[in-house]
């Protein structure tokens, strides 16, 4: 594995590791020093003991283990680095992190109360505990980062690694497709935004005489993530939630009820659950906005027109998205974004089942009818899709596959710097390893002449 790939899980998972470790005591000691910073023998038996549940495995893990030591020395002399360059991580950076971390872990567990009953301590003891960690790791990032900053690839150098490649070693490409969509979003009635509000306004007035909020968000809200938990959304910091929700939130004093906030999700009351520096932490019920059934069938007919235009030819897919789409990606041809790569290739097997199901069905640029969906907050819509672009599995190639290439040439050309760069710093930084690793297969030269 590419040591950029293992810098960037080792960032993500380190924290649930920490997390999980406390299930294993390990008896300790130093199996190696890079500067100023001890790597113990529990850093790499944790790290061992989570890849262990997550892979099914029992026993062995010799060589696993060298590549988790050899990980651990790369972030060391990372932050190393970090430290003899003065890198700076701001409060609220650590903060925005290590809120991010815990609500994924909270979510994994179903509630704040059965995360801190799990671990028996509180939320704000975690965040004590790992701070200088998070800090760390954010410090190493920063270094990695810097290392590979400037570092690019020229079409002859793509040309060159491709050459490289072994003829049978090219990698097998999966089929892949490029898809376009036209969205049309009917819009919401005045007088259903009215019916909405009247709703809320009934439930606030409930609330402020007397009864339970969080009762009255598990009964009522429309948010899934936070119905459930009483309409509870953990802690937040600014430009985290939608900009008119955020206005209302920080303003609220410690449980107080907003009036009623319209933001693109539908409406939503706001309780102030409690608040710290530039985080604030509520309850909301969210009542969510519906097209009316006229309206949909609206906007199929509009978007049936509109296929029809393309299908003779009366214009083009990419001026008919220009013309006619509501979607965000409208100027970028309405090309869906792989979120897996960021780039516009799926392969069939990434695809939503919907938009597989009808892409199946489709020729090298022809549209479908319209296709019912739901957007990001949460409308149903209707799209046409468009079938831009298909692949058969293949060896890669420079003619179809250049932009993977470019991808894979780039992760080499920066491993190769990160391999010069410890190479130079190895030399000049004290490390020591434990006789216990001496035998390792590593990547690097770490062992120096004493």
């Amino acid at each position: 594995m590419k040591v950029r790939t293992l810098v960037i899980i080792f960032l993500i998972l380190s924290f649930s590791v920490s997390i999980n470790a406390q299930e294993e005591k390990i008896i300790d000691q130093v199996v190696a020093i890079v500067g100023q910073n001890i790597i113990l023998e529990s850093d790499i038996e944790n790290q061992y003991y989570q890849y262990r549940m997550q892979s099914g495995i029992i026993g062995g893990g010799t060589s696993v283990r060298c590549q988790m030591l050899e990980n651990v020395l790369f972030q060391k002399l990372l932050l190393n680095q970090a430290e003899l360059d003065s890198v700076v991580i701001t409060d609220t950076q650590i903060q925005q992190t290590m809120d991010q971390r815990l609500r994924y872990f909270i979510a994994q567990m179903g509630s704040r109360e059965r995360f801190e009953e799990y671990y028996g301590k509180s939320v704000e003891e975690f965040k004590e505990e790992f701070r200088d960690e998070i800090e760390n790791q954010l410090k190493v990032e920063v270094s990695q980062q810097a290392i590979v900053e400037h570092v690019s690839v020229t079409p002859s150098e793509v040309k060159s690694f491709f050459r490289d490649i072994p003829t049978d070693s090219i990698p097998l490409i999966n089929s892949e497709v490029e898809i376009g969509e036209i969205i049309r979003t009917p819009p919401v009635s005045l007088e259903q935004k009215l019916l909405i509000k009247d709703r809320l306004r009934d439930l606030r007035e409930r609330v402020m005489t007397g009864e339970s909020f969080a009762t009255m968000a598990i009964l009522y809200s429309e948010d899934p993530g936070s119905a459930t938990k009483g309409g509870e959304l953990g802690f937040y910091g600014r430009g985290e939630l939608y900009i008119e929700f955020e206005a209302v939130a920080f303003k609220l004093e410690k449980g107080a009820v907003s009036e009623i906030v319209e933001t693109q999700a539908g409406f939503h009351i706001i309780q102030l659950i409690e608040r710290k520096g530039e985080y604030v932490n509520v309850r909301h019920i969210l009542l969510k906005t519906k097209v009316s059934p006229i309206d949909l069938a609206r906007a199929k007919a509009y978007l049936d027109t509109v296929a029809g235009l393309i299908r003779t030819d009366s214009l083009t897919f990419d001026e008919a998205v220009l013309k006619y789409s509501d979607g965000e990606n409208k100027n970028s041809g309405g090309l869906l974004i792989n979120p897996m790569t960021g780039t516009n290739g799926f392969e069939v097997a990434d695809l939503d089942p919907q938009v597989s199901f009808v892409i199946d069905k489709l020729q090298i640029g022809e549209v479908s009818g319209p296709v019912l969906m739901e957007t990001e907050d949460g409308r149903e819509a209707y799209r046409l899709l468009y079938l831009k672009k298909r692949t058969l599995p293949h060896r890669a190639n420079l003619k179809e596959d250049y932009h993977k290439i470019q991808e894979w040439a780039l992760t080499d050309k920066q491993s190769q710097t990160f391999r010069e760069w410890v190479g130079k710093k190895a030399i000049k930084t004290y490390i020591r390893i434990n006789d216990k690793f001496r035998e390792c297969e590593f990547d690097y030269d770490w062992f120096q002449e004493d």
